[in-house]
């Protein structure tokens, strides 16, 4: 005769979305990221941690962009940029916008993809959008 346990049957789990591959990055990347990482922590409120390779900025509790320390997304330079969500006027901009690619990693995460020196104004000006969203943006 069997026995009956009470264990509770385990419920089959979802399939995740498979996770991006982070690559070694350049000390030329490495660079470009010290440099906006020096600019931005004289922004009033924002603070870096340490995330995955790279290095995440909140402004205050909310997380608006991540610099590539020893790690990135796929071969390029990229830093990312966090928007919950992207104002539409600036979204018809990024669709326009080459080195702009969304959903890197995942829902609300954009890249700004990093080719020169020149492209550190341009960076800033997009890591300004994300530090003004996190001000406006909804608590969690």
């Amino acid at each position: 005769m069997a026995m009956k346990t009470n264990k509770p049957t385990a419920k089959p789990k979802k399939p995740s979305a498979p996770r991006p591959k982070l690559s070694p990055v350049s000390e030329e990347t490495r660079r470009w990221s010290a440099l906006l990482e020096s600019e931005l922590l004289t922004w009033p409120g924002v603070i870096a941690k340490r995330m995955f390779g790279f290095r995440a900025l909140y402004r205050g509790k909310r997380i608006f962009a991540a610099l590539p320390s020893s790690r990135g997304f796929g071969p390029d330079a990229s830093v990312l940029l966090k928007f919950d969500p992207m104002p539409p006027a600036l979204l018809q901009r990024a669709k326009r916008e080459n080195r702009i690619h969304g959903n890197t990693p995942g829902s609300g995460w954009f890249s700004f993809t990093l080719n020169s020196d020149t492209d550190l104004h341009n960076a800033l000006e997009w890591l300004n959008h994300c530090y003004e969203s996190a001000r406006k943006g909804r608590s969690r």
